[in-house]
C-alpha cells in the first residue's frame, strides 16, 4: 500500500480534489433547482443530462486523446468544467442547466479516462489490485467529504459554485505537474452486446438496473431530501450515507463473493437494499430511519457493480474479459440515463416517497431475476471463478479495464498455484 501511495500520490490527490468538486455539484444543483422553482420533472431531466454526457464522453475520449494527446485533453476539458460550474447561478433556467450538465458529464468522463490512463501506466502486475483499491477509496472519500461543503455557503448564492470551480481547477495542478511521459493510449475491442448477453444474462440485466440505481443515488438523492424538508446539514448527511455504506461494505462483500455462489450474494444484497428502501418509504420524514436506509442501500448497491462484473467474468476466457468490461460499462451507462427521469416521474406522481419506491422496484426486481437465473443453470465451479476486484458504477472505461486486468492476473495466479499443487 505504501508503494502505491509513493508512486501515485499526486494523481490520487488530484483525483480526490476532482471528486470533491464532482461529488458536491450534483447535491448542490438538486438543492438550487428547488430554490429556483424547478419542477421535479425539470430537475430530473437536468440530472439525467449528466449521465448522457458521461456516456458520450466515455465513447469519445479515446478519439480526442489520440488526436491531440492526454495533456491537452485533460487541461482543455478540465477548464470547461470549471467554467460551466460558475455559469449555473448565472443561467438559471432548466434548458441552460441541461446543456451545462451534458457538457460537465462529457468533460468529467474524458478527464477520468485521461487521469486513469496515467494511473494505469504507473501500476505493475504486482500492485494493480492494490492501486485499484486505493483509487476506489479516494473516489468515495472525495464524494463523502464534498457533502460537508454544502453547509459552508448559501446554495441560493454564488459562493458554493465558486468553491466547486476552485476545487476542480486546483485538482489539475498535482496531476499535470507530476505525470511521467504520456502513456500510449489503447482501448480493448469491445464484445458485442448480444454476445455478452448470451454469456451472462444476469450480468447484463444487473448492470443495466444498477445504472438506474446509481444515477438515482448520485443525481436525485438531494432532490428527495429537499422535497422531504431536510435542512442543509441533514441533506449532506443523507447523500453521504449512500457512499459511506458503499465504502464500508465493498470489501466484506467482495471477500464473501469469492467464497459462495455469486448469484446468491447478488440476491441477498439486492433484497437487503429493497427492504431498507421499504423502511424509508414507511419512515416518511423521520431523519434517522431514512439515514439508516440510505446507508444500507448504498452499502448493498455500490459493491454490486464489481460483483456483477466478477460473475460475468466467471463465464469468460481471460482474453474476453477486458472486451466484455467495455460492453457492460455501456449497458450501465444507458441504464443511468433513464434513472433520474423515471424517479422524477414517480416523485411527481407519488411525492418524495416515489424516490425510495423506485429503489424498491429495481432492487427487488434484480433480486427476483437473480433467483430465477439460479433455476436456469448451475453455478460455475469454484475452480472456474475469478477473484473480486473493486470498481464503482461511476468508473470510466480505463478504470474498468484496470479492474479486468486485475481479474485476469488473479485468475492466472490461481491457475499457476493449482498447477504447482498438482505437480
Amino acid at each position: 500500500m505504501i508503494d502505491v501511495l509513493r508512486a501515485s500520490w499526486a494523481l490520487l490527490l488530484g483525483m480526490l480534489l476532482l471528486m470533491v468538486g464532482n461529488g458536491l455539484q450534483g447535491t448542490l444543483i438538486g438543492v438550487r433547482g428547488d430554490i429556483e422553482g424547478f419542477s421535479t420533472l425539470e430537475i430530473s431531466i437536468v440530472m439525467s443530462a449528466y449521465f448522457a454526457g458521461f456516456l458520450g464522453g466515455s465513447r469519445m475520449a479515446p478519439v480526442l486523446i489520440r488526436r491531440v494527446g492526454h495533456i491537452r485533453v485533460f487541461a482543455a476539458l478540465g477548464s470547461m468544467v470549471s467554467a460551466a460550474l460558475i455559469l449555473f447561478p448565472v443561467l438559471t433556467d432548466p434548458i441552460s442547466w441541461t446543456v451545462l450538465r451534458v457538457l460537465i458529464g462529457f468533460c468529467f468522463s474524458a478527464v477520468y479516462v485521461t487521469a486513469e490512463s496515467w494511473l494505469n501506466n504507473s501500476t505493475t502486475n504486482e500492485n494493480r489490485g492494490k492501486t485499484l483499491s486505493v483509487y476506489m477509496v479516494v473516489q468515495l472519500a472525495g464524494i463523502v467529504s464534498a457533502q460537508g461543503l454544502l453547509v459552508v455557503g448559501d446554495p441560493g448564492g454564488y459562493t458554493l459554485f465558486i468553491i466547486l470551480s476552485v476545487f476542480v481547477s486546483i485538482s489539475f495542478a498535482p496531476i499535470l505537474l507530476s505525470v511521467t511521459p504520456t502513456p500510449a493510449f489503447e482501448t480493448t475491442r469491445r464484445m458485442g452486446l448480444r454476445e455478452i448477453l448470451n454469456v451472462s444474462p444476469l450480468g447484463c440485466v444487473g448492470v443495466f438496473v444498477l445504472g438506474g440505481i446509481y444515477s438515482a443515488m448520485f443525481g436525485m438523492s438531494a432532490v428527495y431530501a429537499t422535497e422531504v424538508g431536510f435542512s442543509l446539514g441533514q441533506i449532506s448527511i443523507f447523500v453521504a450515507s449512500f457512499y459511506v455504506g458503499g465504502l464500508l461494505f465493498q470489501y466484506p462483500i467482495g471477500w464473501i463473493s469469492d467464497r459462495m455462489d455469486r448469484r446468491r450474494l447478488i440476491l441477498i444484497t439486492s433484497a437487503l437494499g429493497a427492504v431498507a428502501s421499504i423502511l424509508a418509504v414507511f419512515s416518511g420524514e423521520l431523519f434517522v430511519p431514512v439515514i439508516i436506509a440510505a446507508f444500507i442501500v448504498g452499502g448493498m448497491a455500490n459493491p454490486l457493480y464489481a460483483l456483477l462484473i466478477a460473475y460475468t467474468n466467471d463465464f469468460l476466457e481471460h482474453d474476453q474479459m477486458a472486451a466484455a468490461g467495455g460492453g457492460l460499462l455501456f449497458i450501465n451507462g444507458v441504464g443511468a440515463i433513464f434513472g433520474p427521469l423515471i424517479v422524477g416521474a414517480l416523485m411527481g406522481a407519488a411525492g418524495p416517497s416515489g424516490y425510495f419506491l423506485y429503489l424498491v422496484a429495481l432492487l427487488a426486481g434484480l433480486a427476483a431475476y437473480a433467483a430465477y437465473r439460479m433455476t436456469v443453470r448451475p453455478a460455475p465451479s469454484s475452480d472456474d471463478t475469478v477473484s473480486y476486484a473493486p470498481v464503482l458504477p461511476s468508473a470510466s472505461p480505463v478504470a474498468v479495464e484496470i479492474a479486468q486486468e486485475a481479474f485476469i492476473e488473479a485468475a492466472m495466479e490461481d491457475e499457476a498455484d493449482k498447477q504447482d499443487s498438482a505437480s
